[in-house]
Order: structure tokens, then C-alpha cells, then sequence
């Protein structure tokens, strides 16, 4: 909805096209990850299609100068990655001096990625308009006090609009906790997986090695598997979403990285084999499934050695979203609480009633890149 009331502007009232070694865009859209931009791109590409509207897209591991040809060709609308953003902007790609329109999505993952710095140095930058002569939207499926801090920065009497709970998880996910001991994972995976002979279905894991050795196990036993983390090329990244997309292959094994980045429809069964470090990205993880409407199972292996910390907020989700609570989480216990990863503790409140809030600003040391 909102990518057609930016189309509709733009049409309505075009700024004059700028070609040349430095593009002026109308629109700037910034993503977590290259995946994610390039699903905003298609879906701008739509939206433009028979228009005189130009959509460029900027993102890392693929050639700059391609990129840098079409944007040479003239940009209304850019979309790219926020660290492939600031180098075209420090060396004079583009320019910011017609921008109308800023979109910052997911922007709680690019403060987890360590962009706080890129995202400051775009915004606040001497050919960036006024916050009073653009217009400033921010997404996120959470709202710590970190991303509420950094639209106080950057917009001025802005508009909190929360839709549904805030950091909750889809009720129309079904959600199952099983504890299994980390030597028992392979065997249950397995186990699942062959229970229903099922495509689509995502396996996330917690590393880059444990991707490609689950993705190799998994193909070995003759389930068509593929992996997708930070450390393939872009070009195998966009052939294992192929694969996946088409069904050739019915597993995707991922890290954590791509859980933001994902827009796969039909999407049946998520299995958190190993379990994150934070609710906020088991929410995000579950939430590839039972989309628009569609039912969806999300299974999880708590393991009891590695996952304590994540009983109090784990057990908050289920109970929220009406799923059953296990025993063994209802005795469970230990570290951490509700809202410690940035939660629906405080994710649905704003905070401009509470000023003396610290501004503290974290950026957890990411396991891969993936600008």
C-alpha cells in the first residue's frame, strides 16, 4: 500500500529526471539484507511498469558497475542496501537533494547488523532535504527503545502506529516446543521431515558451517535440500531461493541472517533446529510461515543446555498467541525477561512520554555479513 501512494505522488507530480555520473532519486528505500532489496525492487518495478518511473536497485556482492550504469540512465526510486548506499553517496553517485521520500525497512535488523552509523551518516547528510520537506517512514516488526530513540532523530512529530501485538507472534502459526538434547537433533529432524513428505519447509540453524553440514545430511538421506547464509556468493544465494521457490528443492537450510529477508509464499513448516538468541528473532523466523491468511507450523528444539535464557519470553509468546505451553517450559525458568530482546514488553510503546529514557544504542556483533 504504501510503495503505490509513493508511485502515486511521483506520477502525479514526476521531478525532472537527472542522468549523468550522479543520479538524483525521488525515493530512497533502504533493506537489511540483498535478498529483501531485490523482492522491493520487483515489487516497484510493478507498481511502475508503463510509467515514466525509473527503479534502480544498489546492493553488495554484485558487480557496482551495472548497477552504476542504471543509475547513470536516471532513478526515481532507489532501493538498496544501507552499507552499498553510503559508498555510492561518498563517492558521488548519487545525490540526496531531490529525495521525497525515505523508507527505512526492517530497521531494527540494521541496527542489529552494526549500521547505526551508516544509517546517522545518510540521514544527516549535507545534501539530505530537511525532515520538513520529505517525508520519513520507518518499519520494523519490533520497536525497542533503540529504533523509537533513532525516529526522534530523524522525523519530527511522527505518527507510532502498531498493528496487532507488537514483537507477538502470528496466532495463525501453530507452534510446537519439543526439548531435544543437541545430540538428538539430527535424528529428529529426520524424523519430522519424514513424518509429513512435505515441501517448503525452512530449517533454520544458528551457524555457517551447521547450514551447509544440515543442508549435505539432509540430501544424503534423499531429501532435496538447499542452503542460503552469508558466506555464498550472491549468485548461488539467488539459485538456492530458485530452487526452493520451484520446488526442486524441498528444504532451505538458513541462518538467522536470511530470516528477515525471506518473502517466500507458501511456506508450510518453519523448524527452528537450533533456537535464537533473542525473541524478537524467533518471532521474526516463525513469522515466514502462515502468512495472508494461510495456516502454518513453526516446530522448535529447545535444547535445555543452550536455550534456558529464552524460557520467560518463549513462554510469554506461546501464551499470548494461544498455543500450548509445554511442562517442561512451565518449570523451567533462568536467565532473562520479558522484553530483554526488544520485545512486545515495551515494542508497542512509545516512548516520547518518557524523555529521561537512556539513548543506548547496541548493535549485536553479527555471525556473517550480508550488505
Amino acid at each position: 500500500m504504501l510503495n503505490k501512494r509513493i508511485m502515486h505522488q511521483l506520477i502525479e507530480s514526476p521531478g525532472e529526471i537527472v542522468t549523468g555520473p550522479c543520479a538524483q532519486p525521488e525515493v530512497i528505500i533502504c533493506a537489511p539484507t540483498r535478498e529483501l532489496v531485490i523482492q522491493i525492487f520487483e515489487v516497484a518495478k510493478k507498481y511502475a511498469y508503463s510509467s515514466i518511473l525509473k527503479v534502480c536497485m544498489h546492493y553488495g556482492g554484485a558487480s557496482s558497475a551495472h548497477f552504476n550504469r542504471q543509475l547513470e540512465r536516471g532513478c526515481h526510486i532507489l532501493v538498496a542496501t544501507m552499507g552499498r548506499l553510503k559508498d555510492i553517496l561518498d563517492k558521488g553517485r548519487i545525490s540526496l537533494s531531490s529525495v521525497r521520500f525515505v523508507v527505512l525497512d526492517e530497521a531494527d535488523r540494521m541496527l542489529d547488523m552494526g549500521f547505526l552509523g551508516d544509517i546517522q551518516t545518510v540521514m544527516q547528510h549535507s545534501s539530505m532535504p530537511d525532515v520538513s520537506q520529505r517525508h520519513t517512514f520507518m518499519f520494523s516488526a519490533t520497536f525497542p527503545e533503540t529504533i523509537q530513540k533513532l525516529a526522534r532523530q530523524f522525523m519530527r512529530d511522527y505518527l507510532f502506529i502498531a498493528v496487532g501485538i507488537v514483537g507477538g507472534a502470528s496466532k495463525e502459526v501453530v507452534q510446537t516446543i519439543l526439548e531435544v538434547p543437541k545430540t538428538q537433533k539430527k535424528k529428529k529432524l529426520i524424523e519430522l521431515l519424514r513424518e509429513k513428505d512435505e515441501d517448503g519447509v525452512i530449517v533454520f540453524v544458528g551457524t555457517i558451517r551447521n547450514a551447509d553440514f544440515i543442508a549435505c545430511y539432509l540430501s544424503d538421506t534423499e531429501i532435496p535440500t538447499t542452503s542460503i547464509h552469508g558466506s555464498r556468493l550472491q549468485c548461488q544465494r539467488e539459485q538456492a531461493i530458485h530452487d526452493f521457490k520451484t520446488k526442486r528443492m524441498k528444504v532451505l537450510v538458513a541462518t538467522s541472517v536470511a530470516s528477515r529477508g525471506l518473502d517466500i509464499p507458501g511456506i508450510r513448516h518453519v523448524i527452528n533446529y537450533d533456537m535464537p538468541k533473542d525473541i524478537d528473532e524467533y518471532v521474526h523466523r516463525i513469522g515466514r510461515t502462515g502468512r495472508v491468511g494461510n495456516k502454518g507450523r513453526a516446530t522448535s528444539f529447545y535444547d535445555p543446555e543452550q536455550d534456558r535464557d529464552l524460557v520467560p519470553d518463549l513462554t510469554r509468546i506461546l501464551s499470548e498467541s494461544d498455543q500450548e505451553v509445554p511442562e517442561f517450559l512451565k518449570s523451567g525458568g533462568g536467565g532473562g525477561s520479558w522484553g530483554s530482546g526488544g520485545g512486545a514488553g515495551f515494542g508497542a510503546r512509545d516512548i516520547r512520554h518518557d524523555p529521561n529514557a537512556a539513548p543506548v544504542f547496541t548493535a549485536a556483533e553479527p555471525e556473517e555479513s550480508w550488505d
